[in-house]
C-alpha cells in the first residue's frame, strides 16, 4: 500500500493527512493558517507533514494543495491567492524540511482529481469537475489525465466570459463566469433584486438583517430553502449562467460528466435543478450526444487533502 500525505492550504486553515492509494483518510490534523507569512506558512506545512509522519509509517511522498498559479514543473508559486507566497518554491521548501519527494498542485484541481478518482466521477475517463464556492473554479480530467496546459494554468474555468463587458472580475477582466456563477454573485443577485424590488425581495432583507448592503448568497439561500420567490428567482439567475458556461465547456471538451462540487453544493437541488435545465438549453448537439449528468460532489471537506496526495504519487 502506498501512502502519500495531502496538505489542503487555505487562507484560514491548513488540513493534512495520510492517504492510502483508495482515497482513504487514515489520520489527520488540521492548523491555522498564517495566511499573511509566507515563512510561517512553509513552517506549518513541514511540521503538518512530520507530525504525521510521527504517528504513520510508509509515507513515501508529500502533496500539496496550494490556491493560486502553480508552475508547470508543479513547484512555485507563480502568483499566490490569498496568501504571502508568490514566487516562493513550495517544494523545494517543503522536502528539504521533510526528506521527501513533494508535488505541489493548484488546490481546484487537487479537489477535483479526487471526486474524479475516488468520488462520482470515479470509473470515467473524462470528467469536469466545477468548484462553486467564493469565487468558480475546476478541474478537468481527460482520458484519465489531468489537464494542466503549457503553464500549468489550466482549468480557470471562472475566467470564461459569458457576458461581454459585464461585471467586473477581479482578474482584470469583465463579465467572467465567476461574477454570475458564485456564491457572491448569488448575493449580487439577491442585493440587485432588493434595491430595485424590495417589497419582492422582502424575506431576503429581513434574513440581511433589514440592510440592503449586507444581502450575501447565504441570506438567499436561507430564503430559498423557505420556499421564497425572489430568492429561487436568484437561483434560476445563478443557474442560467452556470449552465451557459458548462454548456459552452462541454462544446469544447466533451465530458462523460460534469460535477459540481464546494461550499454552493449544499443547497441541493435549489441549485442543481436550475443548473441541469439551463446546461440542457444550451448544450450544442444535445439530442444527438450521449447524456452528459450533472452530479453533486461526494468527496466532503478531504477533497483537496486526497487528491493533493494521490496526484504525488502519479
Amino acid at each position: 500500500m502506498a501512502l502519500s500525505i495531502g496538505v489542503d492550504v487555505g487562507g484560514t486553515k491548513i488540513a493534512a493527512g495520510v492517504v492510502d492509494d483508495e482515497g482513504k483518510v487514515m489520520a489527520r490534523l488540521q492548523k491555522d493558517s498564517p495566511a499573511n507569512n509566507r515563512d510561517a506558512i512553509m513552517t506549518t506545512i513541514i511540521d503538518c507533514v512530520n507530525e504525521l509522519r510521527a504517528q504513520v509509517e510508509g509515507v513515501a511522498t508529500v502533496g500539496v494543495g496550494a490556491a493560486g498559479f502553480v508552475s508547470s514543473d508543479r513547484n512555485t508559486m507563480v502568483s499566490g491567492t490569498n496568501l504571502d507566497w508568490t514566487g516562493v518554491k513550495i517544494g523545494d521548501v517543503v522536502s528539504a524540511g521533510t526528506g521527501l519527494p513533494v508535488v505541489v498542485e493548484n488546490d481546484a484541481n487537487a479537489a477535483g482529481w479526487a471526486e474524479a478518482r475516488f468520488g462520482v466521477g470515479a470509473g470515467r475517463s473524462n470528467v469536469l469537475v466545477v468548484t462553486l464556492g467564493t469565487g468558480v473554479g475546476g478541474a478537468v480530467i481527460i482520458d484519465g489525465r489531468l489537464v494542466r496546459g503549457a503553464a500549468g494554468f489550466a482549468a480557470e474555468i471562472g475566467h470564461i466570459t459569458i457576458v461581454p463587458g459585464g461585471r467586473p472580475c477581479g482578474c482584470g477582466l469583465r463579465g467572467c463566469l465567476e461574477r454570475y456563477g458564485s456564491g457572491t454573485a448569488l448575493g449580487m443577485n439577491g442585493y440587485e433584486l432588493a434595491r430595485f424590488r424590495p417589497d419582492y425581495a422582502a424575506r431576503i432583507i429581513e434574513l440581511s438583517g433589514g440592510q440592503v448592503r449586507d444581502i450575501s448568497g447565504k441570506a438567499v439561500t436561507m430564503a430559498a430553502r423557505e420556499g421564497d420567490a425572489a430568492a429561487l428567482e436568484c437561483y434560476e439567475q445563478l443557474g442560467d449562467a452556470l449552465g451557459q458556461g458548462l454548456a459552452d465547456l462541454a462544446a469544447v471538451l466533451d465530458p462523460e460528466v460534469v460535477v459540481l462540487t464546494g461550499g454552493m453544493t449544499e443547497a441541493g437541488a435549489i441549485l442543481l435543478e436550475p443548473v441541469t435545465k439551463a446546461f440542457s438549453t444550451y448544450l450544442t448537439a444535445r439530442s444527438r450526444r450521449p447524456e452528459i449528468p450533472v452530479l453533486i460532489s461526494s468527496s466532503g471537506q478531504d477533497a483537496g487533502l486526497i487528491g493533493a496526495a494521490d496526484l504525488a504519487r502519479a
